[in-house]
């Protein structure tokens, strides 16, 4: 037999054979098999992830702001009240979204039912129960919430597979912020501002290691002294009205089921308030507790700085 029709009964053999064996079918089952999840190290330490997850569940305020941002719907969330409702800034992105119980305290039944394949919240929320979490899905958590909020948006993201439209996002809110800077121009560092919030039983100070502190901080925008500390938040009792005054005041509401007012009326209805000078001169304006206090996300922080822009540019 010539050399090249001997060459070419050869190579016939071998794919013939191999075709008959089968050999080449683990590879092509491996190879997308190996990747359909990736290890992923997050705050309770490494976990394999789905590569492109379908169906998420999210178990806190943040997580939900993030997805949305994102342009992804989760199949459950949990709320802040019990029989509450999503954040109303975000009500158009998530309906027919479950509610999978509270914040505090989340229904791992009805999670379990959605059959999820990735689970995000945080230590700080939830670590009693991580164990029972992931033995639902592969469960995903930041260290903390609030102040961590644009750290926790990139790994949010990142086990999404979306890390680097997340970078896109965050880049065009240091635009925004940087537009908002040159419209204030010299008044920037000049401006001290005060954000409170009325509960129930207490009113808070916010200071600079909260979500609201993080972007007044990117803003620029200043803190009045007793204000800036980097701490969570102090109780403005009526002996520290005077601690309050500044050039602008945001306040916000966090109402009981009921509607009922909270205890910044009774501050309100002091002596002392009327005094203050950001009073006298009519800077005091509501804002929705929403997106203020319970956002905690890149979504949230674009709906402030549009409230900074409407009541500290605009408004001049």
């Amino acid at each position: 037999m010539p050399k090249k029709l001997w060459v070419i009964f050869l190579l016939v053999v071998v794919l013939t054979t191999a075709g008959c064996t089968g050999s080449s079918k683990p590879a092509s089952t491996s190879a997308p098999g190996a990747a359909r999840e990736r290890l992923f190290k997050h705050a309770m330490g490494e976990t394999k992830v789905p590569v492109n997850p379908k169906r998420v569940v999210v178990l806190d305020t943040g997580e939900l702001d993030s997805l949305v941002a994102l342009g992804i719907k989760p199949v459950g969330a949990v709320t802040v009240f019990q029989d509450g409702d999503f954040q109303e800034y975000l009500k158009d992105k998530v309906d027919g979204v479950k509610k999978v119980g509270t914040i505090s305290q989340p229904n791992l039944e009805t999670i379990a039912a959605l059959k999820p394949d990735l689970i995000l919240s945080s230590k700080l929320r939830h670590e009693k129960i991580y164990d029972k979490l992931a033995q639902i899905a592969p469960t995903v958590f930041t260290e903390s919430v609030g102040v961590s909020w644009k750290e926790n948006f990139i790994m949010h993201a990142d086990a999404l597979g979306k890390k680097l439209e997340a970078e896109k996002i965050m880049g065009r809110y240091n635009e925004r912020l940087t537009d908002f800077k040159n419209k204030m121009g010299s008044r920037l560092s000049t401006t001290k501002v005060t954000v409170i919030r009325g509960l129930s039983d207490h009113v808070r100070i916010y200071m600079n290691a909260s979500f609201i502190g993080t972007v007044l901080k990117d803003t620029g925008l200043q803190r009045p002294p007793s204000q800036d500390k980097n701490v969570f938040m102090e109780k403005a009792t009526e002996e520290r009205i005077p601690d309050l005054d500044a050039d602008v005041m945001f306040y916000t509401q966090l109402r009981p089921a009921s509607g009922s007012d909270t205890l910044i009326v009774k501050l309100m209805k002091n002596p002392l308030w009327s005094q203050l000078k950001v009073v006298k001169e009519g800077r005091v304006y509501e804002v929705p507790d929403d997106y203020w206090m319970l956002g905690i996300g890149i979504t949230a922080a674009n709906k402030v700085i549009d409230d900074l822009q409407k009541h500290l540019v605009n408004q001049h």
